[in-house]
């Protein structure tokens, strides 16, 4: 029993994604296809006790497909022959889908149609791509769970009655989607990096694998846009840390903790490469390739005491100019405090506090800058708010830790 439910907890991690993008593709409805991707697996929960098959990706595809026909075939006026043809036979050719023969990036693009607001973009290709669960949405965007199924229902409907095409767009049309398609990766990508749920896994590689291979068929269809190179370079740069990232305790190791013997050296080079590209081009760089170049920068030194720091605060200077947000000048504050003092970045981070008052980060910051000019009890205030607004587990036990080192 317990090596089924393993098996079904692995391939709803491995599987979802392709399973709703398949069906997708085959019936036209996102609705159809989530539904019967669930009710396959529910099936699944029930017959792999006797036998957990030996494509697990197939079986769910094709137990899946005919959940969804039988639905069709319930519902009235759905019954004619050309729908019957369809049901029966997959005979859809890719070449009328679009430029790239890829279920699931037709479903990013579906999902990121520019009739739907970015938070509804992002919230519906986590479900359908991700099969992240509603409540672990609805934390992700800190608004309640009726909120944000009442928000997926909505996007679904609202492509379904607008006769959304579910096709990579022609190359017209690709400017038009590429910002929100890529805010979308790289948020998929975080959501991999660190899960937000507090009962999710604390990461989930299946997120960021997939993000980078949609991420890569993006660049072979475009392959002279600096920021889906830019955007590339930045997860490989990211991704090369993940194994040095959780300590065996499974607390969360920091950049500065960790052991760089760890890092993956080729996707590094392989990012490398690609900054070193868009560095070439001498084109102004968008906000991914400025941030890949920040991880260029991080991922070329040897230890914590190497990097660049000069480097690192003047492409956050670069990034403030075309993105001066507040997260962006928390992390320029991080780069500041190496350079000029914990007391310095100290002033630049208390005034942010007003717009960054929910996000665990700068609480984490602040509480450190605290922490380095011995004002301990005002550091132990911002670690408690820090945990009190974190979410991961492994992300908690680090701050605990660095609270209780401060002792009384």
């Amino acid at each position: 029993m317990t090596d089924a439910r393993e098996a079904v907890t692995r391939a709803y991690r491995e599987e979802w994604g392709r399973v709703v993008a398949a069906l997708a593709r085959r019936f036209g409805d996102l609705g159809v296809a989530e539904d019967a991707a669930a009710e396959a697996f529910a099936s699944a929960v029930e017959k792999w006790p006797d036998g957990v098959p030996p494509n697990p990706g197939g079986w769910l595809t094709t137990t899946a497909t005919r959940k969804a026909i039988d639905r069709l075939r319930r519902e009235a006026g759905r019954d004619d022959k050309q729908r019957q043809a369809v049901m029966e036979h997959d005979d859809s050719p890719a070449s009328d889908l679009g430029v790239v023969e890829d279920d699931r990036l037709r479903l990013v693009f579906t999902c990121c149609h520019p009739a739907l607001a970015m938070e509804a973009r992002v919230a519906l290709t986590l479900r359908m791509l991700g099969g992240l669960t509603v409540a672990e949405i609805a934390h992700a965007f800190l608004v309640p769970e009726t909120t944000m199924a009442q928000r997926i229902t909505r996007a679904k409907a609202k492509i379904k009655a607008a006769r959304i095409p579910y096709r990579v767009p022609s190359a017209d049309d690709l400017p038009a989607r590429m910002t929100g398609v890529l805010a979308v990766l790289f948020l998929v990508f975080n959501e991999g990096y660190l899960s937000s749920g507090p009962d999710a896994a604390p990461v989930r590689s299946e997120l960021t694998g997939e993000a980078i291979r949609l991420t890569r068929l993006l660049r072979a269809l475009l392959p002279g846009d600096g920021e889906v190179t830019g955007l590339l370079a930045l997860m490989l740069l990211t991704e090369s840390r993940r194994s040095a990232r959780l300590s065996v305790d499974g607390e969360l190791v920091t950049l500065a903790e960790q052991d760089r013997g760890g890092w993956d050296v080729a996707l590094i080079a392989e990012g490398h490469a690609l900054v070193r590209e868009r560095l070439a081009a001498g084109v102004a760089p968008g906000r991914f390739q400025i941030l890949a170049a920040i991880n260029a920068v991080h991922t070329s030194a040897r230890d914590v005491r190497d990097t660049d720091w000069s480097q690192v605060l003047a492409l956050y200077d670069q990034l403030a100019r075309i993105d001066p947000s507040p997260i962006v000048a928390l992390n320029r504050a991080i780069a500041l405090a190496e350079l000029d003092g914990p007391d310095v970045a100290l002033a630049v981070l208390d005034r942010l506090g007003d717009r960054l008052a929910g996000y665990h980060p700068f609480h984490a910051t602040r509480a450190d800058l605290l922490r380095r000019i011995g004002r301990s009890e005002e550091a132990r205030a911002a670690y408690d708010a820090a945990i009190d607004v974190a979410s991961n587990p492994v992300e908690i036990a680090h701050l605990q830790r660095r609270r209780d080192q401060l002792g009384r």
